[in-house]
């Protein structure tokens, strides 16, 4: 059986989302074609580094960079995604505690992280997932969503 949850993340994001799953992969796809058609597979190679470029650029377009939250990607030191192992939850929406301080804090960079989670438990799994690859067909990207993270020593003027 298929895992719905595979493209959600624990905290309510969905990997079909993010720019490194479509926009990034059909990008690395555009530049390598054009680059082919300029003869850098043949040329190129006497750059340092281009081999190593080329095939990076040859993963991102195959399988895209990141093999999703449940697979072990995304942030590496992320407290949601062990909490919710711990909780033994498919996801943060399911939890009593909803909206913890650790949603809050992300969704100060992801503004539609918690108005998300609040239509997964309005609507259920096989809607939201509808929903959300409804999103992906008409192009739309946490990047264009996405607020830049705050970084110590950032002046809020």
């Amino acid at each position: 059986m298929e895992d719905r949850f595979e493209f959600v993340t624990f905290c309510g994001l969905y990997c079909r989302l993010c720019g490194e799953q479509s926009r990034i992969r059909d990008l690395a796809a555009e530049l390598q074609k054009a680059m082919t058609e300029e003869g850098w597979p043949w040329w190129g190679t006497t750059i340092d580094g281009f081999n190593g470029f080329w095939e990076f650029l040859g993963n991102l377009e195959a399988k895209g960079g990141c093999p999703g939250c449940r697979a072990g990607g995304g942030y590496p030191q992320c407290r949601i995604r062990p909490c919710a192992r711990q909780r033994e939850l498919d996801s943060c929406s399911q939890c009593p505690d909803f909206p913890c301080e650790h949603i809050e804090e992300l969704a100060a960079t992801y503004p539609t992280l918690i108005a998300d989670n609040r239509r997964l438990q309005l609507v259920g799994l096989e809607q939201w997932l509808q929903e959300q690859d409804e999103r992906v067909r008409r192009g739309v990207v946490y990047a264009d969503l996405r607020y830049r993270a705050v970084e110590p020593g950032d002046s809020a003027e």
